[in-house]
């Protein structure tokens, strides 16, 4: 296809706004708070309204991608993105931003998949696809921290509106690189299937919101395990009406193969320990630390560069020369003793020798897990099914990015707990010392994250993909 690495380029803008806006606000709560007066309580639902809708609406979105066509999914969705962004940006009361991150993340869930499918679909060489999604890979792993620098810096500098505003720079590059060189792809004949997408988005729905409670409620509370049991008997259902269904939403063949399924194990692992690291790490360096917001984001730079050079040559290089299964070993391996070496962390300890070493490595490990799992998941998939594959990368994103953060949250609060209890939490500097341990205690557990991917990565990878897959 002509001007295809242009069209990479619009894609991977497009891509960027979606990761970078997981955090960019993120830095910005405080201040929005203050400005617009609204309690700690409140404030979480600032990111749990866009996890909420983009989660759940992703596998719909995918399809509407497939049925309508995957330009006019993307255009309408960086249009949409655009304005809820500026409706977000100009609120003036916590419920005109709350609707605004609300139909930020409903765009957001028609955008991502439609970006995806459209590059696995641009990029039919194997080789050049694989450089692609390398490059497509590095821009995903490091949005979230570009995010942190980005939203750091415009809200010292600027005003925390812009962390809403600034989409609307990106929307408009996309856009107008989307109109001019995207061809229309052929719409699906196929119609849409009710049930499944009632039945997903409410599972999805439970899910999301069940990790949410259980960062500000315990897990014995009804609003975490209620949403979690109510999702599993949802998503069962779900996946029982598709293969009895005659259009179903999301096709069993997508999930048959064996290397595919892997890949998407492997992404929900890597979300959970990405989010949660990113989330407990900007934690540890502002209130441990005292790092400014954008010194923060500027901590995070070498793991950026180091994911982009190994995700850049994943799925290109590494993985037709070793296969998915030892590179992407390799890169759980990597991340896991990352995660390790971040429990050295204490309260005088420097971000040269114990934090700067850890991000490398894990941005090595990272990378390489990251670009050759979204290879795998996409590569052999039908033209009529790349809109779903594209939407199913993100849902194990997405819901791995609420599980780690919420699973680690629990570790965090009772290992600083039991510290104090058994340190006596009046003594001066007890608390902080409680702080560093339950800091520590997340940084082991994500490790253990890695870990897990490790296995699932051994046990269900094949080897090598036959020739004739890698060439699908």
């Amino acid at each position: 296809m002509p001007h295809r690495w242009l069209i990479l380029a619009v894609i991977g803008v497009a891509q960027l706004m979606v990761v970078l806006d997981a955090t960019v606000v993120n830095i910005a709560l405080p201040t929005a708070q203050l400005d617009l007066h609204f309690s700690d309580a409140d404030r979480q639902w600032v990111v749990t309204a866009y996890a909420l809708a983009f989660g759940s609406l992703l596998l719909l979105g995918g399809r509407v991608a497939d049925l309508f066509g995957r330009k006019n999914a993307f255009l309408v969705g960086l249009a949409g993105f655009a304005l809820a962004s500026v409706l977000g940006g100009s609120a003036h009361g916590f419920g005109t931003l709350i609707i605004a991150r609300l139909v930020q993340g409903v765009f957001s869930a028609l955008l991502a998949p439609a970006a995806l499918s459209l590059l696995t679909t641009t990029f039919t060489d194997p080789v050049e696809r694989g450089k692609a999604i390398g490059i497509f890979s590095a821009v995903a792993g490091s949005g979230a921290s570009v995010g942190l620098l980005l939203g750091g810096f415009l809200t010292e500098n600027v005003n925390w509106r812009w962390t809403l505003y600034v989409n609307v720079l990106f929307a408009a590059v996309a856009f107008a690189g989307g109109l001019v060189l995207l061809r229309r792809t052929p719409r699906s004949r196929t119609h849409l299937d009710i049930p499944g997408t009632l039945l997903a988005s409410a599972g999805l729905f439970c899910l999301v919101y069940g990790f949410a409670a259980a960062g500000t409620h315990a897990w014995s509370s009804p609003d975490t395990w209620g949403f979690l049991v109510g999702s599993v008997v949802l998503l069962a259902l779900f996946a029982l009406w598709q293969t009895r269904t005659t259009h179903p939403l999301m096709p069993p063949r997508i999930l048959l193969d064996r290397n595919r399924g892997a890949a998407f194990a492997a992404l929900l692992v890597l979300g959970a320990g990405l989010f949660g690291m990113l989330l407990f790490l900007t934690y540890y360096l502002q209130q441990v630390q005292h790092f400014s917001p954008v010194r923060t984001g500027l901590a995070f730079l070498p793991m950026n560069l180091s994911m982009m050079l190994t995700a850049a040559s994943g799925a290109g290089v590494l993985v037709p020369r070793f296969g998915p299964r030892l590179v992407m070993g390799s890169g759980m391996i990597l991340s896991a003793g990352g995660a390790l070496w971040l429990t050295t962390v204490g309260a005088h300890t420097g971000y040269s020798a114990h934090v700067l070493p850890a991000l490398i490595v894990m941005g090595l490990g990272m990378g390489a897990v990251l670009a050759t799992a979204m290879g795998q998941a996409t590569t052999g998939v039908a033209p009529q099914d790349a809109g779903v594959a594209g939407a199913l990368v993100n849902t194990m994103q997405q819901t791995g990015g609420s599980l780690g953060p919420a699973l680690l949250n629990t570790v965090f609060a009772s290992r600083a707990a039991g510290y104090l209890a058994r340190h006596h939490g009046g003594i001066p500097g007890v608390r902080s010392a409680a702080t560093v341990e339950g800091y520590r205690a997340v940084f082991l557990c994500a490790a253990v994250f890695f870990a897990v991917g490790l296995v699932v990565v051994g046990l269900l990878f094949r080897r090598r993909r036959p020739a004739a897959e890698l060439s699908a």
